[in-house]
């Protein structure tokens, strides 16, 4: 015959430890989400559940930007293992609008480029999205102008918009 005692303190013990993985794990599992919202400006924008061009396309016009959807072009690449001068700018440019590129070195990313046709500005206008597992990570507005501009689309200038 066996016998087992268990203490009221062993079991609050086993209780706290499955306690906080359960909280571990729904931390885990809310992170990786698709939903990621971030506010800008004080408004709360969703980034996530970009999977699709009509999911891109409506993230842009949620701005009150038209696009030329067949302007689209897309390319993947690595990011880098760290921000350089440059990309520590573009960084910031993009935490002003709550998103962050350093959380994504070293991750397969997708580049999107869109022309705007409602945009007044010098030369052409164009919306660039960086998108990873269905999340945008970056985006921008910016004019191909070499003496252009490049903005965080939270921050575009409303009067522009035609």
């Amino acid at each position: 015959m066996f016998v087992c005692s268990v203490r009221a303190s062993t079991l609050k013990f086993f209780a706290l430890i499955a306690v906080t993985l359960a909280i571990l794990i729904t931390v885990l599992a809310v992170g990786e989400g698709d939903a990621v919202f971030a506010s800008a400006n004080g408004v709360e924008i969703n980034y996530g559940n970009i999977k699709t061009k009509e999911d891109r396309i409506a993230f842009i016009e949620g701005f009150g930007l038209r696009v030329d959807a067949g302007s689209e072009t897309e390319e993947a690449f690595a990011m880098p293992e760290s921000l350089d001068r440059v990309l520590l700018g573009y960084n910031e440019l993009q935490r002003s609008q709550g998103l962050d590129i350093s959380k994504y070195l070293r991750k397969k990313v997708t580049h999107y480029s869109y022309r705007v046709t409602n945009y007044e500005a010098e030369g052409e206008v164009f919306v660039n999205l960086l998108v990873y597992k269905s999340r945008i990570i970056a985006c921008d507005i910016s004019s191909a102008e070499s003496s252009g501009f490049v903005l965080p689309l939270t921050e575009i200038d409303k009067t522009k918009i035609k």
